[in-house]
């Protein structure tokens, strides 16, 4: 505290004192609601976390694909004439990007992109004896795909190579299949097959792509594809996943693609996410508002109790302003006092959650944490309420008169 807050600060602390049950009452329910802000802030950003890494383990930030086949109007129509047509639309082809080689450095280039890696896919059939499945074939940069999935992190069996003739599965599919490490199996697409040899098993963390993901050298799919030298979409991973919506409005104005963030492949998964941070605030909102009305409740009554010492103090020479500065000294201290309980009470509901909070697989939901700024932040915010709910009784017992203050 300042110097010149002492005499504030001495009768603040004394007043606390001798309403010490009431003092500890609010300085409880503070902690609780500063523990309660945390917590939820906690674990709802750990949720979205644990929500966005599964989601997006699996996929690419922004993908780039060539433009659908649209059918064209054989002659433009004069403005003023009526046309009446039924187009049918036309079937999609697999085809390649256009020019693809030369766009892949242009978007290395770029800082806010972290990966690029071209692919080849299309669908298929697994044959192994007589078992038969319908696959998704991916031919892929094994080390440029790694930078966008973390493949060889989601490795259960084996070890993930991409050499000609080799090829990584989803591990549903090679039980499907009958298929073990090093085992070897049929990829077939149109009247073209090959036979490959399995270097590992992948958890994609999403059962049907387990049961359908083949990814083969991007080669080998270009020949089962019948797309020599080609390339069916380009991956991209960015700096801040929240940004991929910015940055492909911006790739659309650059490259004659079609292009598509992975909040428009997730629109539901978006919309969740924001209804849960809207949510947040709303009960983060609620909460501060108890906790100003606790404390403000707190001082109307110290204020009615020590209208007899504050009437002594105004006579003696004490000014308005420190007596109002008394009051806004309890709010603050009140509200300090609490944020440090409450902090300290997050985070042992945070390591009960962690410990304790299991899924069927007997492992931890999520992992949660409160990092120093958020804890800080929610801290101050307390410190802050604990003084403007402070304003109100500060003000009332400043207006006091002291003879009137004397005789109460």
């Amino acid at each position: 505290m300042p110097f010149w807050l002492g005499f504030e600060r001495r009768v603040a602390l004394r007043f606390l004192r001798e309403g010490r049950m009431q003092a500890l009452l609010i300085i409880v329910g503070v902690a609780a609601g500063v523990a309660v802000i945390a917590f939820i802030s906690a674990l709802i950003n750990g949720l979205q976390g644990n929500t966005l890494t599964k989601t997006l383990g699996a996929q690419a930030h922004i993908t780039l694909r060539s433009p659908d086949d649209v059918v064209l109007p054989v002659r433009r129509p004069s403005p003023d004439a009526a046309v009446m047509s039924d187009t049918q639309p036309r079937e999609q082809r697999l085809r390649s990007l256009i020019n693809w080689q030369a766009v892949v450095p242009l978007l290395e280039a770029r800082d806010d992109i972290t990966a690029v890696s071209p692919m080849v896919s299309g669908s298929g059939l697994a044959l192994r004896g007589e078992a038969t499945q319908a696959i998704a074939l991916m031919g892929v940069d094994l080390d440029r795909y790694d930078r966008i999935v973390s493949l060889r992190s989601k490795v259960v069996s084996g070890q993930a190579r991409l050499a000609p003739g080799e090829a990584v599965i989803g591990r549903e599919l090679a039980s499907d299949l009958g298929v073990r490490v090093g085992d070897r199996l049929t990829v077939q697409t149109g009247s073209v097959s090959d036979s490959v040899r399995v270097t590992a098993l992948v958890d994609l963390g999403i059962r049907d792509l387990n049961r359908r993901t083949v990814i083969v050298p991007l080669r080998t799919a270009q020949s089962l594809l019948a797309l020599p030298g080609g390339a069916t979409s380009i991956d991209l991973t960015v700096q801040d996943v929240w940004s991929a919506e910015a940055l492909a409005a911006t790739l659309r104005r650059q490259f004659p693609y079609k292009i598509e963030a992975w909040q428009e492949a997730n629109a539901q998964l978006v919309s969740a996410l924001n209804a849960q941070s809207v949510s947040t605030t709303l009960i983060r909102g609620v909460v501060l508002v108890v906790v100003v009305l606790g404390i403000a409740s707190v001082l109307v009554v110290s204020v009615v109790q020590k209208s007899r010492e504050i009437g002594i103090l105004r006579a003696m020479g004490a000014t308005r302003g420190q007596i109002l500065r008394v009051f806004l000294v309890q709010g603050a201290v009140v509200g300090a006092l609490g944020s440090l309980l409450g902090v300290g009470l997050a985070t042992i509901m945070i390591w009960l959650f962690t410990h304790f909070v299991r899924g069927s697989d007997g492992l931890p939901l999520f992992v949660i944490s409160l990092p120093l700024g958020t804890a800080v932040r929610v801290a101050l915010l307390a410190t802050v309420c604990g003084v403007l709910a402070a304003i109100a009784p500060a003000r009332r017992a400043a207006r006091m008169d002291p003879a009137q203050a004397i005789r109460i």
